[in-house]
């Protein structure tokens, strides 16, 4: 399993559930599609037990802190876009700014599944027979709900998972 969250916006709270759910379940990736705002999200981030993969999102602040004080704890910054090979799978990891682009991706065909962010809206559609992945909200702010999702990287299953405020 490949655990997806996004949008954690310093909610320290919400970002601690997360990493408790997903090493309750044993996940060993995690990518984060964007919006973690400031470094010091690091201190509850390190406690995952598995490899993080991220990317920036509109609302990242000190883009180099950011990048350093994570990659100080293994985790691995794609800056803006990840083309990542996991479990035999080809996965596109951005924040999602421009649904354009994020169409444009799913058509070329080059991705298994594609992992965004950015509406804070937990789903998957599926564009010309690529899965789009996006876990919703991890800080639970604007939703109300509290969002991570699990990838089965051999079914491409999605289960989208809300934790408790």
């Amino acid at each position: 399993m490949i655990g997806l969250m996004s949008d954690s916006h310093d909610n320290l709270e919400a970002i601690e559930q997360a990493v408790e759910f997903f090493n309750k379940k044993g996940v060993l990736t995690v990518l984060h599609a964007g919006d973690i705002v400031s470094p010091f999200t690091e201190r509850v981030f390190k406690e995952l037990n598995a490899k993080l993969y991220f990317v920036f999102g509109n609302n990242d602040g000190d883009r180099l802190l950011l990048k350093k004080w994570f990659e100080d704890f293994g985790a691995q910054c794609c800056s803006d876009f990840g083309d990542l090979h996991l479990e035999g799978r080809r996965i596109a990891l951005l924040h999602g700014i421009y649904e354009e682009q994020i169409k444009a991706m799913a058509a070329s065909g080059m991705f298994d599944v594609i992992v965004r962010g950015h509406t804070h809206t937990a789903g998957v559609v599926t564009d010309y027979g690529t899965p789009i992945i996006n876990p919703g909200e991890t800080t639970g702010l604007l939703t109300g709900r509290r969002t991570v999702a699990l990838l089965d990287p051999e079914s491409l299953e999605v289960e989208i998972v809300e934790l408790y405020q």
